[in-house]
């Protein structure tokens, strides 16, 4: 399984749209962002990806000729967990590898694998409730990956983990892209996205608003942020007609200009006005694009997250 591709795929519940003519193209070997704000249509995109759902119109390709995915193929971690809090440790993994049709002794080899890996060998024994928050959530990406998917979707996969496991969960998603899995990431979280992610697509309203490399995006808004350093006056940042919002920092301020300002016009006005020490261009962050593409958007009445 090389992609998945999704076309035109709406999906609606008791008349309100969750998913809206969307179309997305997932290759293997890249750790693919979906994001968006709550209620965007992430969790019900993701589980017509799964085939929980079945689109009302449009079709998902997963490059096997149109025959839908086994659910042997498939790793998915949801935000929220899924774990028996009463079942030991190594009972529960090798239950959930016989799931997923491994055969008992191939299932509890790989479960001591990887136990060993995010350093759970010795909590093997114990009953999952007797975890830590973050134990847990190790235990269950160990779940979500020992029958060893084509397909892994991560919803939130850091809740709970402290940044050293944080950095080890990272470096083992990228292990598993260079190995041509297909991986969707779904986080709140702008910097882990901004940092993994090879390509993005921001969702709002069940439609998708952006999607590139972090690269693309930073493009399309860096020439509307600029980062100014002045003494003097600050008139020149109250002519509305250019200046859409201004953050002070104290030794400087950060201007996003109307969408069709030229940053030479507020240039030429600040040098009148002040004594300008720094006029840049400030490269956005991910989740300041975020915030300007659909921060100032309701978005509606849709409860899927």
């Amino acid at each position: 399984m090389r992609r998945i591709l999704l076309q035109r795929v709406t999906k609606t519940f008791d008349g309100v749209t969750a998913v809206d003519g969307l179309d997305l193209d997932v290759a293997a070997g890249e750790v693919f962002g979906l994001l968006g704000p709550n209620g965007a249509g992430k969790t019900t995109t993701i589980r017509t990806i799964l085939g929980i759902y079945g689109p009302d119109s449009g079709r998902i390709d997963y490059g096997n000729g149109g025959t839908g995915l086994s659910k042997d193929r498939i790793g998915y971690l949801p935000e929220e967990r899924g774990l028996y809090p009463k079942m030991r440790v190594m009972d529960l993994l090798v239950f959930l590898g016989e799931i997923k049709s491994l055969s008992r002794s191939e299932a509890a080899g790989r479960a001591g694998e990887w136990l060993e890996r995010m350093g759970l060998s010795e909590w093997s024994n114990r009953r999952v409730d007797q975890l830590s928050k973050g134990m847990q959530q190790k235990l269950q990406f160990i779940a979500t990956v020992i029958h060893d998917p084509d397909l892994l979707i991560l919803d939130e996969p850091f809740s709970g983990l402290d940044p050293i496991n944080v950095a080890v969960l990272k470096e083992i998603m990228q292990t598993l892209t260079s190995e041509g899995k297909i991986l969707i990431f779904s986080t709140h979280q702008m910097e882990d996205a901004e940092a993994l992610c090879d390509r993005i697509c921001l969702i709002n309203r069940g439609r998708k608003v952006l999607e590139g490399t972090v690269t693309e995006l930073k493009s399309l808004y860096t020439r509307n942020r600029l980062r100014i350093a002045f003494h003097g006056s600050d008139d020149f940042l109250k002519d509305t007609n250019l200046v859409r919002h201004v953050e002070n920092h104290g030794n400087h301020v950060e201007v996003e200009l109307q969408p069709a300002a030229d940053p030479g016009d507020l240039l030429r006005q600040a040098l009148t006005d002040a004594q300008v020490q720094r006029f840049e261009v400030s490269e956005p962050s991910l989740r300041d694009i975020f915030l300007m593409a659909v921060g100032g958007e309701d978005s509606g009445d849709n409860q899927d997250e």
